[in-house]
């Protein structure tokens, strides 16, 4: 994605600290969507958060994708919504599912909620059925900024970079959506197509026979804007493992199995396998899912784990099945940190626990702690600045009141007075900060606040 910069001057930070904390939502004519259920949930846990700041961060967070970002239709009868990611107006698969997930628990309240949530994942089934290997997409066959770039473009896509978190997400949404609601509806023959062009294209990406349909290349001056090799990125040996052209934050893998991908790829076709076996009597295409989730299992446990001198056996980042690893963490989701939090590996796997400990220390070439905050960064926006993303992460993977209390904090202390999270800040100086308008980071404080409310209400209390 685009990073875009912003510098708050101290004279605007003097004037936020006198102001008593209004809200920042857009007045109610001009929202995008207004959920009688939403309101009331925030009406409900703002009385219990005792710290009148938190309070109001969580009100003009928790509903900013509603507020600002979804447009809401009917085609041929059924819902389509389309959920731009804030200041760029595009739909990324990523994204847009989870923009809304936060909202699923609060759908069998609210019919009209539940109806936009259900044009999300019928949206995203049109939009993997026009091209499975897209991360991004218009909201019509406008052309993109990116049609020039070397791969195959088609006028209703945004950008074409292959990411395996990008149709992990669609299915994530899809399942949970059904879980959430009962509603199988979403469900269409058309569904069941995309889900076959997922299976198909991860087995594509194993590239066991061949490389496969997907190449990417871009005129830039970014080099991980773009792929090497042909635009094929750098070489894998075949072993089971699924290829990901570019990481969730849209930058380019060093080596091309990309590890919480993989991790979130096998959780997705285990879904994928449920929904079939279940709602749809596909016994043979659950046996597909499942038997390639073992496959992936099974390379993941022979090629994904490293030796780190100080934190003993972690998940490496990224591997190339030759032996050579990346030992990093990265912010985006899934990213190591966050496996826990999408469902993937148990809190108490003693690799997990090693690798968190790993991410959260200066071992972490991208684990940034300045005057201003620490945490999780990313090399898509560059050295030394922390993305409240990978806070929340953290405290969605922690059983640590302490923990969970120190990262409300940081995040409190660095919306840089605007009332919102933001992409990314400088870790010495918060005013320094990417994207004002990031739905994804405000709609996840969101769940994080009612995460803790439900999990560790004391700290919501004190």
């Amino acid at each position: 994605m685009h990073t875009r910069r912003t510098f708050l001057h101290a004279a605007a930070l003097a004037a936020w600290a006198q102001q008593n904390f209004t809200s920042r939502r857009p007045v109610r004519e001009k929202r995008r969507f207004t959920s009688p259920a939403v309101e009331a949930k925030i009406q409900q846990v703002k009385k219990t958060i005792a710290d009148p700041e938190l309070a109001w961060l969580f009100e003009n967070c928790f509903p900013n994708t509603l507020d600002t970002t979804v447009f809401h239709k009917e085609i041929d009868g059924q819902p389509d919504t389309f959920v731009i990611t804030g200041d760029i107006n595009a739909m990324w698969l990523r994204d847009s599912a989870a923009q809304v997930w936060p909202y699923l628990p609060l759908a069998k309240e609210d019919p009209k909620l539940q109806r936009l949530l259900l044009g999300v994942v019928n949206r995203q089934t049109r939009c993997i059925l026009i091209d499975p290997y897209a991360n991004a997409f218009n909201a019509g066959p406008t052309g993109s900024e990116w049609a020039k770039d070397h791969t195959q473009m088609k006028p209703e896509l945004h950008e074409r970079k292959w990411e395996i978190d990008s149709l992990c997400y669609a299915v994530r949404l899809a399942h949970g959506y059904w879980k959430a609601t009962g509603d199988a509806s979403c469900f269409t023959p058309a569904w069941k197509q995309a889900a076959a062009l997922i299976l198909q294209t991860f087995r594509e990406q194993q590239r066991l026979t061949g490389s496969g349909p997907y190449r990417f290349q871009r005129v830039t001056s970014v080099p991980s804007d773009s792929l090497p090799n042909g635009g094929l990125g750098n070489p894998g040996k075949p072993c089971g493992l699924i290829h990901s052209g570019f990481r969730p934050s849209d930058d380019a893998c060093v080596f091309p199995f990309l590890v919480p991908s993989n991790f979130f790829a096998v959780t997705s076709l285990e879904q994928l396998a449920e929904i079939h076996s279940t709602v749809l009597s596909d016994q043979s295409a659950a046996g597909q899912c499942r038997d390639l989730a073992a496959q992936v299992r099974q390379a993941l446990n022979q090629y994904a784990r490293a030796t780190h001198p100080k934190h003993g056996e972690i998940y490496a980042f990224e591997v190339d099945g030759y032996g050579s690893r990346l030992l990093i963490d990265d912010c985006g989701l899934p990213g190591l940190v966050s496996l826990p939090y999408l469902g993937c590996l148990s809190l108490d796997d003693p690799a997990y626990r090693n690798t968190r400990a790993f991410a959260l220390s200066d071992s972490n070439p991208f684990y940034y702690h300045g005057s201003a905050g620490a945490g999780l960064g990313s090399p898509h926006s560059g050295l030394n600045m922390i993305w409240p993303m990978g806070i929340i992460s953290r405290a969605l993977t922690s059983r640590s009141e302490s923990e969970i209390k120190d990262c409300l904090a940081a995040l409190k202390a660095t919306h840089a007075g605007t009332g919102f999270m933001h992409e990314a800040f400088n870790k010495d100086d918060a005013s320094n900060f990417t994207r004002k308008w990031f739905a994804w980071a405000n709609t996840l404080f969101g769940e994080l606040i009612l995460t803790v409310q439900q999990r560790f209400p004391r700290i919501l209390q004190a």
